[in-house]
Parts: structure tokens; C-alpha cells; sequence
């Protein structure tokens, strides 16, 4: 024992940056590291004070001008405001603390401060900065709907806070602002979010504000934006305020902060967030490799649980904006008066379907029903399941039916707490004229662009559209390809409910992919409207015809039908060889197109074979599991995961379009070994092993879902050459198969992999 013990220590010394963890039983929280990937943050990219989909996420703003490059940005030296919601396409209540040697009106118009990041904590739920030049400490952290800010000025300055009411910031821009005293403690006011490109109507954020100590004076000036609160000089206490938020009413507001903060216990808030993220954090624990890896892997199960925002207020009110007029709506209720289920504000689920459909679905399958009856409340609302929706509107950002593949896993996994009937009504009319398929890349006046007519007439929509442009993301040979691979599962759900001829339909349909494919380049390649091919044809030319992608990578999104695209390929063999042709080419630009989204035009990275920095290729490393190739699934998805997905600082991390968790949630899935290549959507769908890089893993399954307790993932011999599995067992009996199905895996149990340098 005291020989291993001065072991440890000797590696510590010698490797720091190998070293397992020193800390005795460190809690999740406390391995996640927030700046991961900071420097190249967009506005909803970056969390500090907020818990698991709140609606409160509030952290400082370095850049308050648009939605890419904004929000908090590491490299930048700036604070310009602390505000509360940072989410896809919405942005509001932005707040300032401040001190003033003479008169608070000369801050109205110059009020930024450089800030010491030497003085900087985050973690998950909590954030610290330093104010150089006011001498202020702001700490900051919140419950679901309220912020609780901490302000420790220099004793004898004048304290103040200034409310910013208007003018862009990040997504929006910020119009009708107003704020009004209610009492010498409270405010009242709200800011309204303008319409964007992607979200169509407006959106009233409403606040009410409380301090702990009694307003002394009220700066306002009819030419400027912002209003001021003075305090009086300090005398050595914190100044506390409370920001609860609402997207229906002051009054509403006002109670959501009743009910979640009426205290001012700043620590028991903090404590109480933290332990919401360790309880959904701890729900995996993992041993072995370097600390820097159990760091980066909790930091990607971190992402994987935000993003995505919560629009209610507690007592189940929320924003309507499918119609042509906003209304206020409201979720069903138990019988305490708390709503049955969160309402949420989310980017698409484009890409969900390898990502936070199959890691909610096994780890946190309550989350998962509770977006399934939240999208189900869209379409109730408005009449369409949405893929993307954003403060109560339909913002169709992206393409296809992306929540088809999410609603069918759940089925197929027994995660059925939503009506059934009515999620397959939806889901079917997503897939028609007029529905989702029918709308492309945020196209609101019409439902054009989206092209499933021709897909229905034709078997393919033409590339270029030849109805014109109605919306982003009009790619005909990567739309067929989505629309196959969504026909196919939504055919799943068909045959479970027994409605035969729609899944007769759907699984003809699902086969559409097969009419680009050209045999002579053995490409995917568009095709027009008359059915001649694409040319000149470059395969590797983003976005000619691919959504955010090239042909190269496009080709293999058909995760229904693997098979069937290997035959059109010549055969297993061949198809196998090509595709690890494409991994041996992309491994020289690490697997991604550059550091960001932003770099896949650039003229070497758009023609990477593959992209792990979006959406498109995110299933290509486990295609070798169907090819009769399993060791290269296990080489290849260690190497991305070493080039891609293994860095801990600001500057990398998902080296592209992270989309709110779902960069993490593949990471995660990835690195524990497990992987399903259509989303899980066929009947007790299989979970495909990979290359494990952790020596033992544990998922604490929950109960009132599956019947086992756990799973633990044991890979014994596991090293940083070990990627190859020379035997697998799940309770003691072989694995024949590529994986385990879901039946079998969530009775809990243990699956032992033996590891090896060396592939069978």
C-alpha cells in the first residue's frame, strides 16, 4: 500500500500533465472546466451562474454585437455587462455595477470596465470577476429563473448599478425598454427582444429586481439607454441583488422569485446549484487515464445539459408565439399547481440524432420526455413539431425532420410518457408538404425551400432548388439524404403502431438516397430538376450541394442503410477501404475544418473527407461496424478522440459548431465506448461498442425507467495504444455482436472488455 502510495507521488512529480487525480473523491463540479473553448464563444456558447436548461444564464460580456463571436470571449480584456439570458436567438436584462468619484450621469455613456483575470473563479453555477476600475468584486450565481448578484465595493465608494434598456445586444437588439420603482427595494421593468432572421417575432423579456439595501437615488436621462441606482457609499457590506426573470408578466416575475429565492443566503444558492449539477453529473463516474481527460469529460457532460432554455415560469406560463398573435399559454399542471414539464427554447436538433438523443435517452431519459412533451406542446400551439424553436416562435433553422429520429428513440427504448398518438400525427405531417421538410435554413414566408414535393415526385430534391430562394441551407443532395434517414425511422414508428401502409410508404421513401448515388465518380452528387448530374462535380466542394459539408462527407450520411449504400459502393471491402482512405486524409488536418465552425470555407479546411467539427460526419468513425470492419471503428474513434476531442483550454475543445451540447454529448458517448448509428430507432435498438478510454466507467441508471441499477463499463489493459477489443463479454457471456441492446443493457450488468495494441 505505502509502495503504491510513493508511486503516485513520484508520478505526479515527473508527469504532471499524465497524472490521475490527486484530489481524494473530487465532486463532478469541480472537474468541469467552463472556459473550455472560450476564446472562440458565441453568444449562448458560454455557461457560468446557471443550472441544468435554466432560464437564467448569467455570466459577463466581453462582445455584445451579434450572435457568433459574442458574449463572453476569453482573449478579450473588457466586461460590458453582465447579463441574464445568453440562448439561441434571445439575449436580455443586462446589468452593471458601478462606482462614481463625483456625479453617476458620467457613467451613462462610458460605463466598461477592464477586468483581472488572475482574480477570475468559475465553476458550473457561480462565477467571480474582478472590476478593474470601479475596485469591485461581483460574484454572481442563480437558481432556475433568478439571478443573485454579490457586489463587494471598496468601503466609502459609491455604490450603483446601471440597467442597459436598449441597443444590440448579442442576437437582438433590444428595443421598449423600461424600468420603473416599486418600492425602495424593488424594480420593475422589461426589455423586448426585436425580431432576428431567425426567430420571426418579437420577445418581452420582464424582470423585477430586489437589493438588499434601500435605494438612495434614480439616474435617468431621456437620451440614453441605460438608468442608474445609487446606493450611497459602501460601508464594507456586500450589496446583494435578486433578477428574476419572466417571459409573460412582471406579476409572473415577481413570482418566480417568490417561489425560488425568497432568501438572501448568497452561499446556500451556490451550494444548492452545485449540487443540481453533481446529481446529473454523478450519474457517470469513470476512473483511470489522466486528470486532464476526467476533466475534459465532465466538461462535455456539462455542455450536453444546457443550452437549451427553459421559457415557463413555475407556474407553468409561457410564450406563444406559433400563431399570428403572441399569446400567453399555459403547460398542465399536477396537483400542487407545478406544471407536468419544462417549455424550452432550443437550436436545432439537427444532428441530435448521434448526439443527446442517444445520451438523454440512457442517462437522463426524464430530460428527454420532458422535451418530447414541450415539442408536442409546439404543435399543439402552433400545428407543427418544431426542430429549432426559439422564444415560443418556429425559427425552421436547418433542415429536414430532425425531431423525428428523438420522438422514435424514445419509443423504442420505452421512454413513453407523452402521448404517442399524437407525436406520430405531427411527425407525419413534418414529413408532407407543408410540414417541416418542406421549410429550409429559417424560411418563414413561405414553405419552399425545403422541397419534399419533388423529393415525393422525383425521389431526390434537385439541387439548385428550381422554385428559387426562400431560406439557408437549400442543398438538394444532403436534403435527400436527411429525408431518407428521418423516412426511415419515422417507418419504424409506423410498423411499432401497426399502421402498415404508412410504413410501406416511409420505407419506400427511404430509399431515395439511392437515386444519387453516380456510380462513375461513386459519390453522392446532385442532381437538377431534369435529373442531369451536378457539374462540374468536385467532391470536396462545401456546400454544393450539402449542407454544411462536402460530397465526400455527405456520401455516408445514410445511417439506416449501410449496407445498401456498400453494395452501390462495390461491396463491404471496398467501401471499408474508402472510407479509412478518407479517415488516413483527414487525420493530417485533425479531423475538423480549422478551430471553428467559421473556418469550414476556408480553401484547404472545406476539403477535409472528414469533419468532426459539425454535424455531417459525426457517425463516420462506427460506419466500420457495419462494414465487417469493428477494429477500425475502435482505431479510428480513439484517434479522433485524441485529435478532436481531448484538449482543456480556451483556445480548443469542439473546434466547431458545438450547438448546445451536442459536440459533448458525442464526446461523452464516445469516450465511454457506446455509439447507435441510427439514433436508436429500430425495435430494442443496439448500442455499438467503440474504443472506451476510461479503465472503468459506471452509469447510474434511473429508476423509474429502466430495471438495472447500473451499468459498468470495465476495459481492462486500457492504454493510450490499447484501442482494439480481443474480447468482450456483458455479465459474463460473449458478445457476438457489434454491441448490446437496449433491453439487456439497461437490466444493468457489467461489460468487460479485454484491450489490446494489437486488432483480432
Amino acid at each position: 500500500m505505502i509502495k503504491n502510495i510513493f508511486r503516485l507521488f513520484a508520478l505526479l512529480l515527473v508527469l504532471p500533465s499524465m497524472a490521475f487525480q490527486a484530489k481524494k473523491d473530487p465532486k463532478p463540479v469541480d472537474q468541469v472546466y467552463p472556459l473550455l473553448d472560450a476564446a472562440n464563444s458565441r453568444w449562448f456558447y458560454f455557461s457560468a451562474a446557471t443550472r441544468p436548461f435554466g432560464m437564467v444564464n448569467l455570466s459577463p460580456d466581453h462582445t455584445i454585437d451579434g450572435a457568433w463571436g459574442s458574449g463572453y470571449r476569453y482573449n478579450e480584456d473588457t466586461v460590458k455587462g453582465f447579463s441574464h439570458i445568453h440562448a439561441w436567438q434571445m439575449s436580455g436584462v443586462s446589468v452593471m455595477p458601478v462606482s462614481f468619484s463625483k456625479t453617476p450621469e458620467e457613467l451613462l455613456e462610458d460605463y466598461y470596465s477592464a477586468y483581472d483575470r488572475d482574480k477570475e473563479l468559475i465553476k458550473p453555477g457561480y462565477h467571480k470577476v474582478y472590476l478593474n476600475r470601479y475596485d469591485i468584486t461581483a460574484e454572481l450565481t442563480a437558481t432556475h429563473r433568478v439571478g443573485l448578484h454579490k457586489y463587494n465595493f471598496s468601503k466609502g465608494s459609491n455604490q450603483a448599478v446601471l440597467f442597459h434598456l436598449d441597443g444590440v445586444l448579442g442576437p437582438s437588439k433590444m428595443i421598449d425598454g423600461s424600468l420603473k420603482q416599486l418600492s425602495s427595494y424593488i424594480l420593475e421593468g422589461q426589455v423586448t427582444n426585436s425580431p432576428t432572421s431567425r426567430r420571426p417575432n418579437t420577445l418581452t423579456v420582464y424582470f423585477q429586481v430586489e437589493f438588499d439595501q434601500p435605494i438612495e437615488n434614480w439616474v435617468d436621462n431621456n437620451q440614453s439607454p441605460h438608468k442608474i441606482v445609487t446606493f450611497g457609499e459602501s460601508k464594507g457590506q456586500p450589496l446583494q441583488m435578486k433578477v428574476a426573470l419572466s417571459y409573460t408578466s412582471a406579476e409572473n416575475a415577481a413570482l418566480n422569485m417568490a417561489e425560488e429565492l425568497p432568501h438572501w443566503n448568497f452561499d446556500k444558492v451556490v451550494k444548492e446549484t452545485q449540487d443540481t449539477w453533481n446529481e446529473l453529473l454523478g450519474r457517470i463516474e469513470i476512473e483511470g487515464n489522466t486528470e486532464t481527460q476526467q476533466r475534459r469529460f465532465y466538461t462535455d457532460l456539462w455542455k450536453a445539459l444546457q443550452g437549451r432554455r427553459t421559457i415557463n415560469d413555475v407556474n407553468g406560463a409561457y410564450p406563444d408565439n406559433t400563431g399570428d398573435t403572441f399569446r400567453i399559454g399555459q403547460l398542465p399542471v399536477n396537483d400542487q399547481g407545478k406544471p407536468l414539464f419544462r417549455h424550452f427554447n432550443s437550436d436545432s436538433f439537427w444532428g441530435a440524432q448521434w448526439t443527446i438523443s442517444v445520451l438523454w435517452g440512457l442517462v437522463y431519459p426524464e430530460i428527454a420526455e420532458e422535451f418530447a412533451n414541450s415539442f408536442l406542446q409546439y404543435y399543439k400551439d402552433g400545428g407543427l413539431i418544431p426542430r429549432g424553436p426559439s422564444g415560443g416562435n418556429y425559427t425552421y433553422v436547418m433542415t429536414g425532420a430532425s425531431s423525428t429520429p428523438f420522438f422514435v428513440g424514445l419509443y423504442q427504448k420505452g421512454i413513453r410518457g407523452f402521448d404517442v398518438d399524437l407525436a406520430y400525427e405531427g411527425l407525419r405531417k413534418n414529413h408532407l408538404s407543408g410540414g417541416m421538410m418542406s421549410r429550409s435554413g429559417y424560411e418563414h414566408k413561405t414553405d419552399k425551400g425545403g422541397n419534399v414535393e419533388d423529393y415525393i415526385s422525383k425521389g431526390y430534391v434537385p439541387y439548385p432548388n428550381p422554385r428559387g430562394r426562400f431560406g439557408g441551407h437549400e442543398q438538394g443532395a444532403g436534403q435527400t439524404l436527411e429525408y431518407s434517414y428521418q423516412d426511415w425511422t419515422l417507418a419504424q414508428l409506423a410498423l411499432a403502431l401497426g399502421k402498415k401502409e404508412d410504413a410501406e410508404n416511409f420505407l419506400a421513401r427511404s430509399a431515395n438516397y439511392k437515386n444519387l448515388y453516380d456510380e462513375q465518380t461513386g459519390w453522392i452528387r446532385p442532381k437538377d430538376v431534369d435529373g442531369n448530374w451536378f457539374s462540374p462535380f468536385d467532391p470536396y466542394n462545401y456546400a454544393k450541394g450539402y449542407v454544411e459539408a462536402n460530397g465526400a462527407q455527405f456520401t455516408w450520411f445514410v445511417p439506416h442503410d449501410i449496407a445498401g449504400l456498400a453494395t452501390l459502393m462495390g461491396g463491404k471491402e471496398k467501401a471499408a477501404a474508402r472510407l479509412n482512405e478518407q479517415f488516413e486524409e483527414a487525420e493530417k488536418l485533425g479531423f475538423t475544418s480549422g478551430t471553428s465552425h467559421s473556418l469550414e470555407t476556408h480553401p484547404e479546411y472545406r476539403r477535409i473527407p472528414i469533419n468532426y467539427g459539425n454535424q455531417p460526419s459525426m457517425q463516420t468513425a462506427y460506419i466500420f461496424n457495419y462494414l465487417d470492419r469493428p477494429d477500425l471503428t475502435q482505431y479510428w474513434s480513439r484517434k479522433v478522440l485524441d485529435k478532436a476531442f481531448s484538449g482543456l483550454s480556451p483556445e480548443s475543445g469542439f473546434n466547431g459548431d458545438e450547438d448546445q451540447g451536442l459536440m459533448g454529448s458525442l464526446s461523452v458517448l464516445m469516450k465511454l465506448g457506446l455509439f447507435q448509428m441510427n439514433a436508436g430507432t429500430e425495435e430494442n435498438p443496439i448500442y455499438e461498442l467503440g474504443s472506451p478510454i476510461f479503465n472503468k466507467a459506471v452509469i447510474h441508471l434511473n429508476p423509474k425507467y429502466y430495471s438495472g441499477k447500473s451499468i459498468t463499463i470495465l476495459a481492462e489493459n486500457n492504454g493510450p495504444k490499447n484501442y482494439f477489443i480481443s474480447k468482450k463479454t456483458f455479465n459474463g457471456k460473449p458478445i457476438k455482436d457489434i454491441g448490446i441492446r437496449h433491453g439487456d443493457l439497461t437490466k444493468g450488468g457489467i461489460l468487460k472488455l479485454q484491450m489490446s495494441s494489437k486488432s483480432k
